[in-house]
């Protein structure tokens, strides 16, 4: 194989990757009528700015939310109503958490973190589709990255300049 060839496969190889500048979930496929852990990684600041706030907007269908508490962070939930009352382990369920913010902490731009929570994702979710969690970055001097974009039909993330981080739901197991 000629070295031009090579360069060629490996800038193609590089360009078909996602972008890695995405805030994402570490794990990104979950059964319905299970507990997940999701684990949003912040992988930089905002154009150079430190990260001081992240808020992840919890999408229908995802209850008994709780947050882990970070060093150095303050911890809060907004708290709501369900359009709809659920079914938790027999007990239904009509309100929650729909909203976990972490603030008061700094990530720096060149730095790397994870916030984490867990969750249920309930039966009422369609196994085979994806289930975008919108996640909102706060930064120094009022910079913001709204990871918020969900494709549209026939869209991928990768279309999108600020995809919201995706969790492919799979059947009950």
């Amino acid at each position: 194989m000629s070295k031009f060839t090579l360069v060629a496969a490996a800038f193609v190889a590089l360009s078909a990757t996602p972008a890695l500048a995405h805030v994402t979930l570490e794990t990104q496929t979950a059964p319905i009528g299970s507990t997940y852990k999701a684990v949003a990684r912040v992988p930089h600041g905002c154009k150079g700015a430190a990260t001081i706030k992240v808020r992840v907007r919890i999408p229908e269908g995802v209850i008994a939310v709780k947050p882990m508490p970070k060093a150095g962070w303050s911890l809060e939930t907004v708290k709501g109503k369900y359009e709809k009352a659920y079914d938790y382990y027999g007990t239904p369920t009509s309100e929650g958490v729909r909203e976990v913010v972490w603030s008061g902490g700094k990530l720096l731009d060149e730095h790397y973190d994870e916030f984490v929570f867990r969750a249920y994702l309930t039966t009422d979710l369609q196994p085979d589709t994806m289930l975008y969690v919108p996640i909102v970055q706060e930064c120094e001097g009022g910079a913001v990255e709204r990871w918020i974009e969900i494709p549209a039909a026939g869209k991928v993330p990768d279309d999108y300049k600020f995809p919201a981080p995706g969790l492919k739901l799979t059947p009950k197991k």
